[in-house]
């Protein structure tokens, strides 16, 4: 399949962006800074990416303080995106979609399609089913809310995120 040529001129305005300032939340119970490796993981992929990280946190699993520290996360000049990892499960305690998604003016559907398929396709099978993955944005800044798993991250920043990461936020930036 060959991509039209109006899109290449398109990503190519696109990639001419600054590089995109990432805040990352790691919202867990379970892990700790010494235990964690999706976030790291996260910060590393988008730094060699030539993205700029200006905040990161591990937080607990609970909706109303990941809610409030998204708020004041998106209420940041040096915040266009912010990437949360963790809490997308089925578990009575796994609440970031919940959190997130009254803050969103627009969902991007596509994120946790595109995830669920890779997913399923190359990793877990149909236990993709089992993934709230899920972006939109915000007041011109990107929020998107992945699987705390470092497969889950890698999979989403490598794949999905990071090629196009600045087309985004030239579209939001527009």
């Amino acid at each position: 399949m060959s991509i039209p040529q109006g899109t290449i001129e398109h990503r190519a305005k696109a990639a001419q962006q600054l590089p995109v300032r990432v805040a990352i939340v790691v919202v867990s119970d379970k892990r700790t800074a010494e235990t964690d490796e999706s976030g790291p993981l996260a910060r590393w992929l988008l730094i060699e990416a030539g993205h700029t990280i200006t905040g990161f946190a591990l937080i607990p699993n609970d909706e109303p303080n990941t809610r409030a520290h998204v708020l004041a996360l998106i209420g940041r000049d040096d915040v266009d995106a912010v990437i949360l990892c963790g809490g997308t499960g089925l578990g009575v305690k796994d609440r970031t979609v919940e959190a997130v998604r009254p803050l969103m003016e627009k969902e991007l559907p596509g994120v946790g399609e595109l995830f669920r398929l890779i997913s399923y396709q190359e990793q877990i099978g149909t236990a993709a089913i089992l993934t709230r993955a899920m972006a939109g944005t915000v007041n011109g800044k990107l929020i998107v809310s992945l699987p705390g798993s470092k497969a889950a991250v890698e999979l989403a920043l490598t794949r999905i995120l990071l090629p196009e990461l600045q087309h985004v936020m030239h579209e939001l930036r527009r």
